[in-house]
């Protein structure tokens, strides 16, 4: 096929993708659309969205609870415990958690009958001469997690908790819950929860040791990082875009706790406490306020947000950063607009597909039951951590959030780079892709395909791995994958290693002297602060690099940038061994077919019946510089449309032709057979232009086929991966100078 042909091609898929997009209905004044819903659809999600529609939605969560719970009230068991806690643990966490929503439904006035249930419960877990006794809490203990729903619940409704407790049950509770209070904790946010359980003893009266709670607040703040009093980085960027993060911990983690943890539980504090301790109120309030900002970009049109991170069971807790903004005054953002960021994300769970077991339990996965997707700390109960979305229900009726319009979209930047989480987020179509530089996590389960891959989008799902030999167990969407295996020609390598971790992170400008090319942060704390901080903003301007070493000789630097809907990946390899390199786009929904699916030499394409489209393509590298030089004119890296075609992109001599790719089946799960004939010294760049989705939301999950790889947002996927070998410098001259080279 000549270029002219696969350019016309190329524009009618993106024609005819543009012609599938899925009808949108809704009102233009609201923002309230829908992508395709059937009638069905309509019937079962709440119509607008509205205080009496989550009220019911509240209470349609918890009433299949009522059939698992023990006879005392204190045990609800879920399912079968597989988390690293013991039972009674994770049969605590099934009573305490749905009380993240039903306390604000009965703190605003909101009917639930069953109130008598948790009451017993409370009453029966807390006797050591009980059956159903939950076990004293222990320092570092999954109990701890749970005392705050409860001390929450004490704080908001005292009425439905505590007092119709006899007089010996509540000093039994009351002692329990004063021990949980003095117990040690991990250094990150779990020191909110001894400080959650002190709020709920001061407003039912019970004496408990209060003397700890200013050292863990003053802990808490001494993770925040965006700027202000207290905080660990300069106040001189306090007013750039997407400054108020925190880290989780004195660690490098910047994912969803710091929104549905550190954030939710300081503007809970801050509501709740605030009076006592007004200047440290006003401090969470006013990180939470910065935060708002930037944290408007994870979310797309239709108000997914970016799968990302761990404890992605817990799902629509990623908007609960939201209703705890107007719950303690905080108004950063227009009422309207943070009540439709809300309510349009609870909206699109309400209509993907099955969250729920047939009998109504919320179950561990993302946007369908996939136990795959848990970490080791998740158990049946952990998903209703998701009713912290419903913080709102505290608010009266004609709270100013709940009477205010909803709004549409904000009218968004393209782009936006936020260092503290080494993201660049990127907006095309409605949709939103994060391009990640920074994080990591080796700890939980499936840490780097949580974490490190390059991209992560609100349309596709991404994929973890399903068993660690070859690429088709691998599931390598959106990374790089090394091999170092010694196979014949023609033969697949089976094991392969990806970015885990990163030894250095930093922004720098895409072109000389644009806005933010001073604007660097690299090493792994990350303790300096941003230097000119408010052109972070400008991140169609700035390209995240990182450097990772996935053997000691191997070392890789990545660079990714913004071309939306495309992004660019630009990696130097440079190795001391033989190398297989496998790297993936976004992986498609196949399970109503492929459109088309296409693997030539320098491209792979993969369009779904949906009209996901993924793509990637080799560009020119330049082989004589030690950094690739991304401040060429636009046609050098290829002219890009907004459908995603691309013109002007040729192969790569200088990574090798990737020859040795066959076609893979509709169903192979993105597989490309063979490794490349090619050939490269250990310091060129290979260059990779990705296609994102051309338009719309994704659909709803599906079960993944036996044996395939398991992706965290839907069901079975194929997609486009390129191939290439590399060698070690024997193999071939280094375009690079001694002094270059290592």
């Amino acid at each position: 096929m000549t270029q002219d042909a696969q350019d016309a091609q190329d524009a009618q898929d993106a024609q005819d993708a543009q012609a599938r997009r899925p009808e949108r209905h809704g009102d233009a004044a609201t923002g309230t659309y829908t992508a395709g819903r059937t009638d069905r659809d309509r019937a079962d999600a709440p119509a607008g969205g509205d205080r009496a529609d989550l009220q019911a939605w509240v209470r349609e969560l918890t009433a299949p609870l009522l059939r698992y719970a023990s006879p005392g009230g204190a045990r609800f068991r879920l399912g079968v415990n597989t988390a690293h806690h013991d039972d009674a643990a994770a049969d605590l966490e099934g009573y305490a958690r749905p009380l993240w929503g039903l306390a604000p439904l009965a703190a605003g006035g909101g009917e639930f009958a069953h109130w008598d249930v948790w009451v017993r419960g409370l009453d029966s877990g807390t006797d050591p001469a009980h059956p159903e006794f939950w076990g004293e809490p222990g320092d570092v203990d999954q109990r701890l997690v749970e005392t705050a729903a409860i001390g929450f619940a004490l704080a908001l409704v005292p009425e439905r908790l505590w007092d119709p407790l006899s007089g010996a049950a509540r000093d039994r509770v009351g002692r329990w819950l004063a021990g949980a209070v003095e117990r040690e904790t991990p250094a990150n946010n779990w020191n909110f929860f001894p400080v959650l359980v002190g709020i709920g003893l001061d407003r039912v009266g019970h004496r408990h040791d209060a003397s700890s709670r200013r050292a863990r607040l003053d802990r808490l703040e001494g993770y925040a990082l965006g700027g202000g009093p207290g905080d660990r980085f300069a106040a001189d960027d306090a007013e750039r875009i997407g400054a108020g993060w925190y880290s989780d911990g004195a660690t490098a983690q910047r994912d969803y706790y710091i929104p549905w943890a550190m954030h939710f539980y300081g503007l809970l504090y801050a509501a709740l406490a605030g009076p006592a301790d007004p200047a440290r109120a006003a401090r969470f309030r006013e990180r939470a306020a910065r935060f708002a900002a930037g944290f408007r970009h994870w979310f797309a049109d239709d108000g997914s947000a970016v799968p990302y991170g761990r404890s992605l069971t817990y799902r629509f807790a990623q908007g609960a950063f939201w209703g705890a903004l107007p719950y303690a005054d905080v108004t950063a953002l227009p009422h309207g607009e943070v009540k439709g960021l809300l309510l349009r994300h609870l909206r699109g769970w309400r209509r993907r597909g099955p969250l729920t077991s047939p009998d109504g339990l919320l179950t561990v996965g993302y946007g369908y039951p996939q136990p795959a997707v848990a970490e080791q700390y998740n158990g049946p109960g952990s998903p209703y951590w998701a009713m912290k979305a419903f913080l709102p229900l505290a608010l009266p009726e004609r709270h100013p959030f709940w009477t205010a319009p909803e709004l549409p979209p904000a009218a968004l930047p393209a782009t936006l780079v936020q260092p503290e989480a080494g993201a660049l987020l990127m907006r095309s179509g409605g949709d939103v892709t994060l391009l990640g530089a920074r994080q990591h996590n080796t700890w939980v389960r499936g840490g780097a395909a949580k974490y490190a891959k390059f991209a992560y989008s609100t349309r596709f799902g991404f994929s973890l791995p399903a068993g660690g030999l070859g690429a088709a167990q691998g599931a390598y969407d959106s990374v790089l994958a090394l091999s170092d295996d010694a196979v014949p020609p023609g033969a697949e390598p089976v094991h392969f290693r990806v970015r885990e971790t990163c030894e250095e992170f930093r922004v720098e400008a895409w072109r000389a002297g644009a806005p933010g090319a001073e604007a660097t942060r690299s090493g792994e704390a990350g303790e300096e602060a941003l230097g000119a901080g408010k052109a972070g903003a400008a991140g169609g301007d700035l390209v995240l690099v990182s450097t990772w070493r996935p053997w000691a000789d191997v070392e890789v630097t990545t660079w990714l940038a913004a071309a939306a809907p495309w992004h660019l990946r630009v990696h130097r390899v440079r190795t001391g061994r033989a190398l297989h390199a496998y790297e993936g786009g976004f992986a498609v929904d196949r399970d109503a077919g492929l459109d088309r699916r296409e693997e030539t030499a320098g491209s792979a394409c993969a369009v779904s019946a949906a009209g996901d489209l993924s793509g990637l393509r080799d560009l020119p590298a330049p082989a004589d510089r030690e950094q690739p030089d991304l401040a060429g004119p636009t046609d050098r890296v290829g002219r890009v449309d907004g459908l995603g075609r691309a013109d002007g992109i040729g192969r790569s001599d200088d990574i090798g032709r990737a020859d040795g790719i066959d076609r893979a089946d509709g169903g192979a799960g993105g597989r490309a057979r063979g490794a490349a004939a090619g050939r490269a010294g250990p310091g060129p760049a290979a260059r990779h232009q990705c296609a994102g989705p051309p338009h719309g939301p994704a659909g709803a999950g599906h079960t993944p086929a036996p044996g395939r790889a398991l992706a965290a947002l839907r069901g079975p996927r194929s997609g486009c991966r390129r191939s290439h070998r590399l060698e070690p410098p024997a193999a071939r001259p280094s375009p690079l100078s001694p002094a270059e080279s290592r």
